[in-house]
């Protein structure tokens, strides 16, 4: 019988979580050190102002970060939008496909790449912010009180400087999370981020009721609301379908015949999890923002239509959404490489013969859950955006907010669960001998 001691919690996983958290308070900290040379108070106000349309969902997604104009302003964002560039690459150029097969190797490759595309980013994002913080004012006074800090050091010169290190910086933390914590980096973070606006909205929504600027029914509705999104997004992505597996043991049993060994294929209802609203947001975020900074009138109607509810902006980042569902589906899950390996080790479906029957009826089930799990996504992601920008809340908690929260919270812990599993396998095998059976002849 197993001792209490070898069930208690695994000394690697609570390391695990303690620099997670570390990593976690690193990056907090770094959201309210501000960049140099601007009002901090004015910039806080300024943005304050802007929290209704795109840079409300941004705002949301760097924790806080852009609204303080902090070293942290820009996040992870050009590091997501460098990876799904690098995603779409692969499928169209030959020379990056061939990296990709190369194994470890290409892929170490492939993130150098990425890393690169996010500086020039990040560059890019730092220039249009401080070209357009050094020409806005608010209340008659500019947002910029240190235009130059010598004759090589302009405000725009710091401003991208900071704001790439910064990402850098960012991009640093969350592949320490990939390597010595727990969970995905960079959905850490957005998780972080997300997670801290949570107490400041309920703050502000509760300042709203008890000064009658909003109805209380109306507030208990919108929580009311926002807890069933979070049972369903629970229920879809917790969802399987499971494929019958049928193995055959070709060793004789003392009845002399062979044993059939059985198992299950299990497919998630929503396979592509919170990948496609994440790439959705992260593209449509930078023509939005750039139009933001460029005073032309075509730009000016880029603005108007890249409005979060307008129905240019719902149809795009749903088209985007189906598109990402399908293609990190293909990346990640290849029906032929699993055909294969269960024809290698005896494993068949019911009802379909092994090899290709086998990859196209895998397949032909994985497409359909895509089309399910597209749908689901884009009510998730388009309905409560559409309420809510409807009521006028002070602050954005979406769809895409809930969806990441609830898809990394349920992610990790299911590693942790894992992690969990494992220490307990180790602790009841410790100090096990295993002997083997003596054959009289």
């Amino acid at each position: 019988m197993a001792s209490p001691g070898q069930f208690a919690f695994p000394e690697e996983l609570r390391k695990r979580i303690i620099f997670t958290l570390l990593i976690l308070v690193v990056y907090r900290v770094g959201v309210h050190v501000p960049v140099p040379g601007i009002d901090g108070a004015q910039v806080v106000q300024f943005f304050q102002q802007q929290s209704a349309g795109i840079f409300g969902l941004f705002n949301t997604f760097t924790g806080g970060a852009l609204e303080r104009f902090s070293v942290f302003a820009l996040g992870i964002m050009p590091y997501i939008s460098a990876s799904i560039i690098f995603q779409l690459l692969q499928a169209a150029v030959p020379a990056l496909e061939a990296l990709k097969k190369e194994g470890e190797h290409g892929r170490k490759k492939i993130n150098q790449y990425t890393r690169y595309a996010t500086v020039a980013l990040a560059v890019v994002q730092g220039y249009a912010l401080a070209n357009w913080l050094s020409s806005e004012n608010f209340d008659g006074r500019p947002l910029v009180n240190m235009p130059s800090f010598g004759p090589f050091m302009s405000f725009h010169l710091v401003t991208i400087v900071t704001l790439t290190a910064g990402t850098c910086f960012i991009m640093w933390l969350g592949e320490q999370i990939n390597e010595r914590g727990i969970g995905n980096g960079s959905s850490m973070i957005i998780f972080s981020g997300i997670a801290a606006s949570i107490p400041g909205g309920a703050i502000r929504l509760l300042r709203l009721v008890s000064s009658n600027e909003m109805n209380g029914m109306i507030a208990l509705l919108v929580v009311a609301f926002m807890v069933i999104v979070i049972a369903g997004i629970v229920f879809i992505e917790a969802g399987q379908r499971r494929i019958p597996i049928h193995y055959s043991q070709r060793a004789p049993t003392q009845t002399g015949m062979g044993q059939q060994l059985t198992s299950h294929l299990p497919l998630k209802l929503n396979f592509s999890n919170v990948i496609p609203p994440i790439f959705a947001s992260s593209l449509l975020m930078f023509p939005a923002t750039m139009a933001q900074f460029v005073n032309t009138p075509w730009m000016e109607s880029l603005k108007q239509a890249m409005n979060m509810s307008s129905p240019i902006y719902l149809s795009l980042e749903v088209v985007l959404i189906v598109f990402f569902s399908f293609f990190y589906t293909e990346i990640v899950f290849n029906p032929d490489e699993v055909a294969d390996n269960l024809k290698k080790y005896g494993g068949f479906v019911p009802g379909i013969r092994a090899g290709r029957s086998t990859s196209e009826y895998i397949k032909r089930v994985l497409d359909r859950l895509t089309v399910g799990g597209a749908i689901y996504l884009c009510v998730i992601v388009v309905l409560p955006t559409l309420l809510i920008s409807k009521l006028n809340l002070p602050f954005y908690f979406g769809g895409t907010s809930l969806l990441i929260l609830v898809g990394v919270a349920m992610d990790t812990s299911q590693q942790i669960s894992s992690h969990m599993l494992t220490a307990r396998y180790e602790g009841l095998m410790k100090g096990v001998k295993i002997r083997g059976r003596r054959v009289q002849y």
